[in-house]
């Protein structure tokens, strides 16, 4: 079996694309592939500097695609909002959603709305920004959403009692497994809903494995020093979000990253889905969680959803 890398590919040309977080790592990774393969991309980043930063590296590398940014700091809702009700109005089709950005092993912090840090960002973010997006993407066909997992959702557990760490002693490590595993049955819940509706519109998932990039900055200082030798660069972990997001054999609800290693390192294949992210009674229950929390409406083809109905 052959390899998948970049020239697997498929072109771009004439699809829109938006990429979370795209100003470095990972995502600025991607959003260089997908301008190299004729896409117009949109860098939604929090910081606008680092934004415009990222946006002329990209065109020294004279892509056959476009870029532009968009502010968007998903740790703020009110922020969400504004930037997918900007996209709405100058774009008139979304062909990718790719929920990428997110922070790892953060010390304990809040959101503008008050929510533990990583559980914000890294799920009800992503959550608020699909959502407020849907319906572009419903109208765009063969469109996709693509969300950035870990290998940490195989250690996450959601606690309803608790989800953004007002009571328990808090965890770096556990407060980030919750969200990457909250991020895996936010994929699969809705990939089952769209699917239930009639909907063609896809849903995927992927993994960098072990990945050097800024993610790591609030880890362990060993970890620190040892990823830049044994981790994967950031153009070669991006290559699974890649294979989710634009490969036309990934089906809705797949998920992807490398193959080697205990998925830790090599090219993009299938990889595993853990047992917990599968419970489809407790992801409808973080779905309807979210939904209060964000208060978003998710408009799916033949029923609505609104978060006070939740």
């Amino acid at each position: 079996m052959s390899k998948w890398n970049l020239s697997s590919v498929p072109d771009q040309a004439g699809r829109t694309v938006v990429i979370t977080g795209a100003n470095a790592g990972i995502g600025f990774a991607a959003a260089a592939m997908f301008a190299g393969k004729g896409a117009h991309v949109v860098l939604a980043c929090r910081d606008p500097r680092k934004a415009a930063d990222a946006i002329g590296k990209i065109r020294t590398m004279r892509p056959s695609g476009s870029v532009e940014s968009g502010p968007l700091d998903l740790a703020d809702l009110d922020s969400v909002a504004a930037f997918a009700g900007r996209f709405r109005e100058g774009h008139d089709r979304l062909d990718v959603l790719v929920n990428n950005a997110g922070v790892m092993w953060s010390p304990p912090s809040r959101t503008v709305q008050g929510f533990d840090l990583q559980f914000g960002t890294n799920h009800l973010g992503h959550f608020a920004l699909t959502g407020h997006l849907l319906p572009l993407l419903l109208h765009t066909p063969g469109a996709r959403v693509t969300t950035m997992t870990s290998l940490a959702q195989n250690f996450g557990r959601i606690d309803f009692d608790d989800l953004n760490w007002r009571r328990r002693p808090y965890s770096r490590d556990a407060a980030y497994s919750q969200s990457k595993l909250a991020n895996m049955m936010f994929v699969l819940e809705l990939q089952r809903r769209l699917t239930a509706s009639g909907s063609a519109l896809a849903v995927t998932a992927a993994h960098p494995g072990w990945t050097s990039s800024e993610l790591t900055r609030h880890s362990h200082p060993a970890i620190r020093r040892v990823s830049p030798l044994v981790g994967m660069k950031p153009e070669v972990g991006a290559l699974g979000l890649m294979r989710a997001a634009t490969d036309p054999t990934a089906p809705g609800g797949s998920y992807w990253g490398p193959r080697f290693f205990f998925e830790t390192k090599g090219h993009p294949s299938a990889a595993r889905i853990s047992r917990r992210a599968e419970d489809t009674a407790v992801a409808a229950r973080l779905w309807e969680e979210s939904a209060v929390l964000t208060g978003v409406t998710y408009p799916l083809p033949g029923r609505t959803e609104r978060a006070t109905d939740a």
